[in-house]
């Protein structure tokens, strides 16, 4: 399955072509519908034709980190838009901040979940580096009675410079000064091959509480596409034994 990202540069165009052309080559692929790219709900029919026609079934709809070019400010509009237009896709991913949202009051990341539920399927996790922010994190979704699956967002591998570049735009602050208090971590950064997820998947799935509510990964591979397979791949291959 292959995430591909709505980029407020390149325009939702580009997310719309690379969808179509890697869906008709047989991938399975999951498009960001980024809220404040899309103008109106007729834009939004033209787009869900669009993927419909192409196979898709699955879609990621962020708010986007874009100013709005008409009516969705946010993501619930849009999913609710979506509703009024049938449905149409099988899996309806949203965001999830286990970091403070660089904008965004914790509690009103943790509403906008609450709110977002009735049209989603899953929630997929912001990037972290940190298990104890993560078990804090779904304490919190179960608290406030959030049932949603979650797709944990993982590190794939990366050079340690691309890895903090991203952390710092994506504002995954508290992240980041985790990273800078475990000096042995850093070490790890610098090594050739760069940082994977390892350790982390393993932290967290000896700490994850509650349980049940995080039921797959997400992983963020940073445009590092082989490296990232390559890695997966060794990963599973361990797994099965």
């Amino acid at each position: 399955m292959i995430t591909i990202t709505a980029s407020p540069a390149k325009g939702l165009e580009a997310t719309m072509a690379l969808t179509e052309r890697l869906a008709t080559a047989g991938y399975v692929v999951v498009p960001h519908l980024a809220a404040r790219m899309i103008r109106d709900r007729a834009e939004l029919a033209e787009l869900v034709d669009r993927l419909v026609g192409s196979g898709v079934t699955r879609i990621f709809v962020p708010a986007g980190d874009a100013d709005p070019v008409g009516d969705y400010v946010d993501a619930l509009g849009l999913l609710r838009d979506l509703g009024m237009l049938g449905a149409p896709f099988d899996q309806v991913g949203i965001t999830g901040y286990p970091e403070s949202h660089p904008s965004i009051h914790d509690d009103v990341t943790i509403q906008a979940m609450w709110d977002k539920r009735v049209h989603a399927t899953h929630i997929v996790s912001n990037l972290t580096f940190d298990p104890a922010v993560v078990r804090a994190w779904l304490e919190r979704l179960r608290a406030r009675g959030v049932t949603t699956p979650v797709l944990l967002g993982v590190p794939g591998p990366a050079e340690r410079a691309k890895l903090l570049t991203m952390a710092t735009k994506i504002g995954v602050g508290e992240s980041t000064r985790f990273l800078t208090k475990n000096k042995g971590l850093f070490a790890r950064l610098a090594t050739p091959g760069g940082f994977t997820g390892d350790r982390f998947i393993r932290d967290c799935a000896a700490t994850q509480t509650p349980p049940g509510l995080v039921q797959g990964l997400h992983v963020f591979t940073f445009n590092q596409i082989a490296e990232t397979e390559a890695w997966r791949s060794r990963l599973l291959n361990a797994v099965r034994g």
